[in-house]
């Protein structure tokens, strides 16, 4: 479900129109993301860490409103619920775009994951599904403790969706702790709200 912002009463008017004119309307960050705590609840929990950390962040996405908002034939609008598109890699090392719905229970969210990567192993191809727009696409790259970071796109294809995406985890002296990308669209989200959110999936990865 999703309903229609009154962009004539949005505070943003004048941001919204700005920047949603720009050829590259989308802007990024890194940060670091202390993962001690939530990598030893995963293993207790039996949980895998890529489904705890992929749930937090869909929780902390859930809980901001502007990261529910999307742009659709230049009108906002806000979504009830937002699922995640994850890369999900094969053994023959090709990756397929995934669909894993959002739930707010972390054990009915893990079978969900558990589901759809085992969907993923079946098919070939990238594209193996339909897709709606109330997404966030995100993706792992657990090889590289990477310090910058960007997407490939279509400027001329209409995407507001965030792109959000980790890399290795390191640990020195017990601290565990990953690299953490945030990509937005500018038209619909600001620095603050990064920070906003930033803040929020950090406190959900602490317990």
């Amino acid at each position: 479900m999703k309903q229609k912002l009154d962009l004539n009463n949005w505070n943003r008017k004048e941001h919204f129109k700005h920047f949603n004119q720009m050829e590259e309307p989308f802007f990024g960050l890194i940060v670091p993301v202390d993962c001690t705590k939530a990598y030893s609840k995963s293993k207790e929990l039996g949980v895998s860490f890529f489904t705890y950390y992929l749930h937090k962040t869909l929780v902390a996405v859930n809980d901001i409103e502007c990261f529910r908002y999307r742009i659709i034939d230049g009108h906002v609008y806000i979504f009830d619920r937002i699922d995640a598109s994850a890369t999900i890699l094969r053994d023959d090392k090709t990756f397929g775009f995934s669909l894993i719905e959002y739930a707010e229970n972390l054990s009915e969210f893990s079978d969900i994951t558990k589901k759809e990567i085992a969907r993923i192993q079946e098919t070939t191809g990238l594209i193996t599904r339909d897709f709606e727009i109330n997404l966030i696409h995100f993706s792992a790259l657990p090889w590289v403790n990477f310090t910058s970071y960007s997407h490939a796109r279509s400027f001329t294809f209409p995407d507001s969706c965030p792109k959000i995406s980790f890399g290795k985890m390191m640990d020195e002296n017990g601290i565990k702790t990953m690299n953490m990308a945030v990509h937005v669209h500018h038209a619909l989200i600001d620095g603050y709200d990064v920070g906003v959110f930033i803040e929020r999936f950090q406190e959900l990865m602490n317990g």
